[in-house]
């Protein structure tokens, strides 16, 4: 089994994500900069979620043809010239114009990294390789992510680009000196890969998809600002916090990996659960500080492993279409970062920051009863098995 590949990608989604991510530990810093409220600030989070969810499949149609490495290199060149326009804190307009522009090749990478990875090594090893380039996102939360929240508050938020910059030059280079020519040989065709469309298993697989991310989401898009208004914590506390929800991420990425081995449907579930039990820990623990940090770590825990559980759900009901359904996947699940940013957005304007975890449990009943009722259809109806 070949992993260089699959860790050159992952070091490829460690900037990416330090990008798109790396700003909701500063939202609170740039309303008050713009002078605007804290749910239009996560619009800057939820409009680049929106671009990927919307034009993710055709871009990966349109660049499945395409050296996978000259596309990569591209992607990431892109998110480059993005941290460096941001650092300069523009106009907002401006500040919105830039985050948006690398979204359209967000999702073109994610799946051009794991159809890579995959490609590389056997079919008992396919999860495990998933795992290593989609757990890129649970490192750059343990490192990229909390450490631009933390020089954020030491310095001034305009720091936390420059720190996306930094990871995007540097996943750049790597991906550059270390990943070969990778061009594509046999392109499938549109129609056959559109094929999956009418597959019923993969469009429940879908909606499963866009509920599990919305429903994280709904309350990590705002982590910042909730630790700061319920739990009383400071910008530094804030970062250590978010070093401790990537710490446990990386852990549970390498659990889900083993445990989607043995049944995806399973391992999807439990670890969806948590949008249930996490609202009522946060809630009980008050202040405390010790209790709030075994929540938190827990938290992290439950969470890290949503995209790699999701993709892993989505890509099972259409083995044969791996880029197209990975880029499907990240399509859905950047949907589900878009609505639940904007729905828990609407609720905290409304009712206050204490609602969104609440937000985030609606959703994931809803996406629990879609993994059951996935189940369930495929038990009676043989013919909506993947094949």
């Amino acid at each position: 089994m070949n992993k260089k590949i699959a860790y050159t990608g992952c070091l490829g989604v460690i900037g990416i994500i330090t990008t798109e991510f790396g700003i909701i530990g500063i939202l609170p810093q740039i309303a008050a900069h713009y002078g605007i409220s804290i749910d239009k600030a996560g619009i800057l989070l939820s409009a680049f979620a929106m671009i990927i969810a919307l034009t993710g499949p055709f871009m990966t149609l349109f660049t499945s043809g395409f050296n996978r490495k000259t596309i990569m290199l591209t992607a990431i060149s892109i998110f480059l010239i993005t941290g460096i326009v941001s650092s300069f804190a523009p106009p907002f307009w401006l500040l919105m114009t830039v985050r948006l522009l690398p979204a359209f090749l967000q999702p073109v990478f994610i799946s051009t990294a794991i159809a890579a990875a995959v490609s590389s090594g056997d079919k008992k090893s396919e999860h495990q390789l998933m795992g290593i380039v989609i757990g890129g996102i649970a490192i750059s939360m343990v490192t990229t992510v909390p450490l631009a929240t933390y020089l954020a508050g030491v310095f001034n938020w305009r720091t936390s680009f420059m720190v996306q910059t930094t990871v995007s030059a540097a996943a750049l280079f790597g991906l550059w000196r270390t990943l070969p020519s990778m061009p594509v040989l046999a392109k499938k065709t549109y129609g056959s890969q559109l094929q999956i469309l009418k597959k019923p298993s993969f469009l429940i697989s879908g909606v499963v998809n866009f509920l599990m991310i919305a429903a994280w989401f709904s309350t990590y898009s705002y982590f910042a600002d909730y630790l700061g208004e319920i739990k009383n914590m400071d910008e530094k506390m804030i970062s250590y916090m978010l070093f401790l929800f990537g710490v446990t991420g990386i852990f549970s990425n390498w659990v889900a990996g083993k445990m989607l081995s043995r049944s995806i449907p399973k391992t999807a579930a439990f670890f969806l659960s948590g949008t249930i039990l996490i609202p009522f820990a946060l809630y009980y623990s008050g202040t405390n500080i010790y209790i709030n940090i075994f929540v938190i770590a827990l938290w992290g825990f439950l969470y890290a492993p949503c995209f790699l559980n999701s993709g892993a759900y989505v890509i099972s009901a259409a083995p044969n279409t791996l880029e197209f359904a990975n880029s499907l996947a990240t399509s859905f699940g950047n949907l589900g970062i878009s609505t639940g940013t904007i729905v828990s957005g609407w609720v905290i304007a409304t009712k206050g920051v204490q609602m969104s975890p609440w937000v985030g449990m609606c959703f994931g009943i809803l996406g629990l009863i879609m993994i059951g009722m996935r189940s369930l259809m495929e038990k009676r109806f043989p013919n909506w098995k993947p094949v």
